[in-house]
């Protein structure tokens, strides 16, 4: 009995060694594909001579290192960011339905940016502040309703929608009283890259990287949080201080993301799904895998979001939800309570 189990527990271990280094390749196949492709055709080696020559009044230099670098940037920051943002959020409600975008975290930071950009317009400093403070509060009532009532995964994930549709609401009113600020909102709330800098990655990136590496140093702690509240507290861990440091941490992650990718939806529960087939729920392999498999979900759905329609471009935010809906349906019919397996 004690060998099968061996056996068992090793097959996920196999899988996963094999995996991180496909997913790698992956990601760096991703990357490379996000530049060289697009509306415009440029010769990304005339492009890198010219960079490396000075010349950035070259049109081919300028769209590359301006354009497609700091998108594909952006879209690895946030799709990985994402990804283990649902991972931590689905570990601490233990509820395999729960992603940033579904019960408000997302819209709570959307919220939060939307209305620091109105007040403070002038100061763009404070938009990674506010989305991390607005997904912390988001994240807190959430798991709050979930501790306080005990609620079963279901109705937890229906709370979670409810509040999103507030947060909403609210975002909906600020642009209302503040419509001359916040004329780009509408490509906010749907989600994409276009018009993003450099400056708009800083200082998100150093946020998102903390995010992950307390997230990758918590991967134990979510392992003993999984058997349960009780089993953990038996053995040593203090189950509340945790989960509201991984509440944080799932916070920096989704704020980071929102505030200069917009509402990006369901990578958070595609990506997490679709990699515990392959590792089970064992958060040290599958918070860097998460990681991987996000910024590489999210740079193929930006590049096939921009180069679909070309010389027109959808949001990548659209596409997600093509995927990220019926996805969502498939969980909720075949998950019976939302249980994490």
């Amino acid at each position: 009995m004690h060998t099968s189990r061996t056996a068992c527990s090793e097959k996920p271990n196999k899988r996963a060694a094999r995996l991180f280094p496909l997913l790698l390749l992956g990601l760096v196949l991703a990357f490379c594909l996000s530049l060289l492709v697009g509306s415009a055709q440029i010769s990304v080696l005339d492009s890198v001579r010219a960079w490396l020559r000075g010349d950035l009044s070259d049109p081919g230099c300028r769209i590359l290192f301006y354009v497609r670098l700091p998108r594909a940037l952006a879209a690895v920051l946030s799709g990985a960011a994402l990804a283990v943002s649902g991972v931590v959020i689905q570990n601490v409600l233990n509820n395999a339905l729960a992603a940033p975008n579904i019960i408000g975290v997302n819209a709570g930071a959307g919220f939060a940016v939307l209305l620091v950009i109105a007040l403070f317009p002038s100061v763009s400093g404070l938009i990674p502040a506010s989305a991390f403070l607005g997904a912390l509060f988001a994240s807190l009532l959430i798991y709050a309703i979930a501790a306080r009532t005990g609620a079963s995964r279901v109705t937890i994930t229906l709370a979670g929608v409810a509040i999103s549709s507030v947060f909403t609401a609210c975002s909906n009113a600020v642009k209302t009283f503040f419509p001359d600020t916040i004329y780009n909102a509408n490509a906010f709330f749907v989600g994409g890259f276009a018009g993003v800098s450099y400056r708009n990655l800083s200082p998100a990136w150093a946020v998102i990287l903390l995010g992950l590496l307390l997230a990758l140093l918590l991967s134990g702690d979510m392992d003993v949080l999984a058997l349960g509240d009780e089993t953990a507290q038996s053995l040593g861990l203090a189950v509340r201080p945790v989960r509201l440091i991984l509440l944080v941490t799932a916070s920096l992650l989704a704020g980071g993301a929102v505030s200069f990718s917009g509402l990006l939806g369901f990578v958070g529960l595609i990506v997490p799904h679709i990699l515990r087939r392959f590792t089970g729920a064992r958060h040290r392999v599958l918070v860097p895998l998460a990681a991987l498999g996000g910024a590489i979900f999210v740079l193929l759905c930006d590049t096939l979001s921009r180069t679909l329609f070309a010389p027109y471009e959808i949001p990548v935010g659209i596409v997600l939800s093509l995927l990220g809906g019926p996805f969502f349906l498939f969980l909720l019919l075949t998950r019976k309570g939302g249980r994490i397996e």
